[in-house]
């Protein structure tokens, strides 16, 4: 299904068939066609309400670079379309969308009954001596390349820079995704989600690279009401790699 958030076109979905409200936020470069198996386990109890992001399956990108106060915006008028601003859902993030979702319940600006955060982004790393050379590395580069006198003749030099230092989700966006990106894996949010008083379950890789088990420990020592599930032997995706353990944790907490 297809409305307008935000003046975008955007793609969402409803599923489900049981009482509970849950509204999917899914990660970076993702799409709700993610939560495929976590709606089909759950739905015989839950109502799913899923939406893509701008640029994202069949959503339509944004024009400008956009920070993580343009997401709580385009979070909260879906929830409006569909019924839900004043009401006290369930809210499931992976990734990106958990961000989004931190940052919206640490400002006030949801209530939710639950939240249930995957693998979660929203707290910045420090980075490894490895990280910090290439971004130094990189900056210098960029530094070289725009000067006036060699901008003129350097044509693709710096593009092939970022392709070199960049990673594979920032290369793979169009310009305005990429300094959506830049803006939003620089914002840390620990100083807020201490706000959060509901009951937020933590469900994460043992192995997750991208957002790091410490991370999760950072976010579960902020949250009052708050518990670490670890799935062994999982990355980044560890709801969808051992989906079965994921779902019987969640039917667990959502109850």
């Amino acid at each position: 299904m297809v409305t307008q958030i935000c003046g975008l076109k955007t793609e969402y979905m409803i599923s489900g068939g049981g009482d509970i409200p849950v509204v999917l936020l899914h990660g970076w470069g993702s799409s709700f066609d993610v939560y495929k198996g976590i709606i089909s386990g759950l739905s015989n109890r839950c109502r799913f309400y899923a939406v893509n992001f701008p640029g994202c399956g069949g959503s339509e990108t944004m024009k400008e670079a956009w920070n993580i106060d343009n997401y709580c915006d385009f979070v909260e008028e879906f929830l409006s379309f569909v019924g839900l601003s004043h009401q006290s859902p369930v809210f499931i993030g992976h990734s990106h969308g958990g961000r989004v979702i931190l940052a919206l319940a640490g400002k006030g600006r949801i209530e939710p009954s639950k939240i249930v955060l995957l693998d979660s982004a929203g707290i910045v790393a420090e980075k490894t001596p490895s990280q910090k050379r290439r971004a130094k590395n990189f900056k210098r580069i960029k530094r070289f390349l725009s000067l006036p006198v060699i901008k003129k003749f350097s044509g693709g030099l710096l593009e092939k820079a970022r392709k070199h230092y960049g990673s594979a989700d920032y290369n793979a966006a169009p310009p305005v995704l990429r300094n959506t990106m830049v803006s939003l894996v620089n914002t840390d949010l620990r100083d807020i989600i201490g706000n959060i008083k509901c009951p937020t379950l933590l469900i994460w890789g043992e192995n997750d690279t991208d957002t790091p088990l410490s991370s999760a420990e950072i976010i579960k020592s902020k949250i009052i009401d708050s518990g670490l599930c670890v799935i062994k032997g999982t990355g980044h995706f560890s709801f969808c790699e051992k989906p079965y353990e994921a779902i019987a944790i969640l039917r667990a907490f959502i109850k």
